[in-house]
């Protein structure tokens, strides 16, 4: 009982501090000019597959409580059944969206998100790797560990609702989970946990956890994915502004592929660097994915991940950003995106657009770093 008590007694102090972020907002505005029409337009390039992603995020919308309601109390007054609504009746009309571009303004309430967001991306990378010990494969990729202990914080107090507190036991009491550096470094999991995979070195593994998922090429030439199954609730902290604050690559040169390149010519450096970033993700096996916070597949330059406090899993959006080309140029781009998936460092109004897999995938995510014009599309 003693040990009980201190355990709430800590968590109870461990959250004392935590404040949630302020919230931007939802303003209905029309969309003006050509956007309805340039969304309509990318929307009937590949009916097929968002219609697809639409009965995705249908399902699980369907799986919510229909009378409770989906955003806080400064977002829209609409319940998870009317967010249901909104997907089946965008399903049926995207097939017409070619001839009738003009029904995404008719049909649906705009939303404007405020302030503009940002947009960044992820992929899917695919690396070589082995799912038993292999000295061509000396680095592990962990599943998630018999130790690790989640709260919902919620239980404590109101103000922390939708907040948690992921943790272990020592002989203390309860302390944080280890970190980066305790795990890659000092082997805090290495007498305890037998890894899910190995693969070829750090660097890769630390993208696989900023990407969240990945396929991993098995010696026998056979596929599997690996998925997030969890993380050790440490702050997550941007490897690319650490080394912008260093003086490391200039602000304009920054990108995932300039990363990499230096610490492929900097190797002595390789391991201080990565443990600047402590949050660490833990991942599982599975035949199929990439698999979001749904649980569905992803679409590529569909799905994106969003802070469900602001954008709930389910909600469609309008989308306006300039994408990067590999010419050094922008091409500006409209379209219709599906909230299916969540990220640790996706917070307020960010976005974080699934870009797929492959070389054009990996440059768009490595590279994307867009103030953004974004709608929440409601039924009328």
């Amino acid at each position: 009982m003693r040990r009980l008590l201190a355990v709430c007694l800590c968590l109870a102090l461990l959250c004392a501090c935590a404040v949630a972020p302020r919230q931007p907002l939802l303003v209905e505005q029309g969309p003006g000019g050509d956007l309805a029409a340039r969304v309509a337009a990318t929307a009937a390039d590949d009916p097929a597959a968002l219609t697809r992603a639409i009965e995705h995020s249908l399902a699980y919308v369907r799986t919510r409580p229909a009378d409770s309601k989906p955003f806080g109390t400064d977002g829209p007054a609409c319940t998870w059944g009317e967010l249901g609504d909104s997907l089946e009746h965008m399903r049926l009309l995207v097939p017409r969206l070619a001839e009738d571009p003009e029904l995404l303004t008719r049909e649906f309430r705009w939303l404007e998100v405020r302030p503009k967001p940002l947009m960044t991306g992820y992929y899917e990378p695919w690396m070589d790797g082995s799912l038993e010990p292999d000295p061509r494969f000396p680095v592990p990729i962990y599943g998630l560990p018999a130790d690790l202990r989640s709260a919902d914080l919620g239980r404590f107090h109101p103000r922390w609702k939708g907040q948690r507190l992921t943790y272990r036991l020592d002989e203390k009491g309860i302390a944080p989970y280890h970190s980066r550096e305790e795990i890659d470094v000092q082997g805090a999991l290495a007498q305890t946990e037998t890894p899910i995979a190995w693969t070829r070195d750090f660097v890769d593994v630390f993208f696989l956890q900023v990407q969240g998922s990945g396929r991993l090429n098995l010696p026998d030439g056979s596929v599997r994915h690996v998925l997030y199954a969890g993380k050790n609730g440490h702050e997550y902290v941007s490897l690319g502004k650490v080394m912008i604050e260093r003086g490391l690559v200039p602000a304009e040169e920054m990108s995932m592929q300039r990363i990499r390149a230096y610490l492929r010519e900097h190797p002595h450096e390789v391991r201080e660097l990565l443990n600047t970033n402590p949050s660490y993700v833990f991942f599982r096996l599975a035949q199929d994915g990439p698999l979001g916070a749904m649980g569905r597949t992803l679409t590529p330059m569909v799905s994106m991940a969003t802070d469900s406090a602001f954008l709930p899993l389910g909600t469609i959006l309008a989308v306006d950003a300039a994408l990067p080309d590999a010419g050094g140029t922008e091409t500006r781009t409209a379209f219709l995106g599906l909230a299916q998936d969540r990220g640790g460092a996706i917070k307020g109004s960010r976005l974080d657009l699934f870009c797929g897999a492959g070389q054009r995938a990996e440059f768009l995510a490595g590279h994307l770093q867009a103030e953004s014009r974004v709608y929440l599309l409601l039924k009328k």
